[in-house]
């Protein structure tokens, strides 16, 4: 698969979809070999490349540099978690799999409040959805979870006062996932299959809606 082919668009809603809980890279891997890319049609597959293979050890990286900046800040430690929720809340396997445990936990305690955090049944015409398919998390559309999650962070980190620390936090986590993302080899084709079939599935998923 090239991946000079695939748009930005296409990268990020594979991001949304995939699974995130599949464990980070090994460290011996992740800082396995680094070469610069020979022109910029290289550069730009190799980025969408690793970006999509390291995105768990990415988002620790970028985790590890915003705990860095708020070691003597514990209210925005948990407007960092809170920010770090409401960015997970955006990607449908996360989403999915949050509810299903929160309604579990519930339904040890209270069946008749669970069984009101089921999503609604969505039409089905044709084999089909009607739709798109909206996500819900515990009966509630996600953007109702996202907006609730992002106020509660942001009057944290306006408390807090730690909005220059969060930028530049996330500026450096950021800069560092660009370059790593850069600079990193992608040269195991033999165990990158796995992942090239499992965004192809991905992909192919949004080319035929």
């Amino acid at each position: 698969m090239d991946w000079g082919t695939v748009t930005t668009e296409d990268l990020i809603e594979a991001l949304r979809e995939v699974d995130w809980s599949s464990p980070p890279r090994p460290l011996n891997e992740f800082f396995s070999r680094f070469t610069v890319p020979r022109s910029s049609n290289k550069w730009n597959s190799r980025l969408k490349c690793n970006l999509y293979y390291y995105r768990t050890n990415y988002f620790i990286m970028i985790v590890f540099f915003l705990g860095l900046g708020f070691l003597r800040r514990p209210l925005a430690i948990v407007a960092a978690m809170l920010t770090a929720l409401t960015i997970a809340f955006l990607n449908d396997s996360f989403a999915g799999t949050f509810s299903e445990k929160v309604t579990r936990t519930v339904r040890r305690f209270s069946p008749h409040m669970a069984a009101k955090m089921r999503p609604p049944l969505t039409p089905v015409i044709r084999g089909r959805p009607s739709s798109k398919r909206t996500i819900y998390i515990c009966g509630r559309p996600r953007w109702v979870f996202v907006s609730l999650f992002s106020a509660a962070s942001f009057m944290l980190w306006f408390i807090s006062c730690g909005l220059l620390t969060l930028l530049w936090a996330i500026t450096i986590g950021l800069l560092a996932t660009v370059l790593h993302a850069s600079f990193r080899t992608p040269n195991l084709k033999a165990r990158l299959n796995t992942f090239r079939e499992e965004f192809r599935a991905v992909w192919r998923n949004y080319s035929e809606l």
